[in-house]
């Protein structure tokens, strides 16, 4: 797909990791409950409409979704925000939170984002354009081309999940606790980090019951351009059933298996 959108993914990256730096452990940090009851701070907001304004400016036609303001445009090319993602540990000062930016066009994925400044890490990938990792520390950056492990077997795989209570509310606490058992190790990183980590090959699969499409759209090309396979736990559209299992592609019959 376009390296010119690809390219524009980083300057609206810079943009929000400017704003969500500069209130990261702030003092004067305002937090609000949403509907939901999930937590929403001034960041989120701030992070939301830059992000809005700058698409608006550089593609006036593009449509926006994004978690803090709705939908907004019609077109074939929308772009999917989720300011910040991991806002439970972005006002309480952990470093697991990111910025995720996703662009559909005529209903595919085709790039996407991920910036988590406070942990010097930066995932993107385009459609045939391959995912990278862009490391920051102090002054030097380095870049790696990314490609999901080689593991086959459950029963070696490394589980990346978000927490146990999920799955009860899904009502799949025993199949969920099937597959506990059966990987040889399970650790419960969370958010966009566990999908993030198959990516980079450094576990092998990662699933949520339950999540909303700008939790997942910058993910589907940065994990399928390095190799990895995204699907809904139904062995469908993630998108549109609103739940993700990531795996290296030689694990998701195995996984999915255990659930239907």
């Amino acid at each position: 797909m376009s390296a010119q959108d690809l390219e524009f993914t980083h300057k609206l990256a810079d943009a929000a990791d400017q704003i969500s730096m500069a209130r990261f452990g702030a003092l004067d940090l305002k937090i609000e409950t949403k509907p939901d009851l999930t937590p929403v701070s001034d960041a989120d907001k701030s992070v939301e409409e830059e992000l809005r304004r700058l698409i608006s400016k550089y593609f006036p036609t593009d449509s926006v979704i994004g978690e803090e303001f709705g939908h907004e445009g019609g077109s074939n090319r929308e772009w999917i925000l989720d300011p910040i993602d991991g806002t439970k540990n972005f006002v309480r000062g952990v470093a697991f939170w990111g910025t995720l930016i996703g662009l559909r066009v005529d209903g595919e994925m085709t790039t996407g984002m991920v910036s988590a400044p406070a942990l010097g890490r930066r995932w993107f990938g385009s459609t045939g354009l391959g995912s990278f990792l862009q490391t920051k520390t102090n002054s030097f950056q380095s870049e790696k081309k990314l490609q999901v492990s080689k593991v086959s077997k459950l029963e070696d795989a490394y589980l990346g999940y978000s927490s146990q209570d999920r799955w009860a509310k899904k009502s799949q606490e025993e199949e969920f606790g099937k597959l506990l058992k059966k990987v040889w190790r399970a650790r419960g990183f969370g958010d966009f980090i566990i999908h993030m980590m198959v990516a980079e090959g450094s576990i092998d699969l990662s699933m949520e019951p339950s999540l909303a499409i700008w939790d997942m759209a910058a993910l589907i090309p940065i994990i399928r351009e390095a190799g990895g396979t995204v699907t809904s736990l139904n062995n469908g559209d993630a998108l549109e059933e609103k739940s993700m299992v990531t795996t290296n592609g030689l694990l998701h019959e195995q996984t999915l298996k255990l659930f239907n």
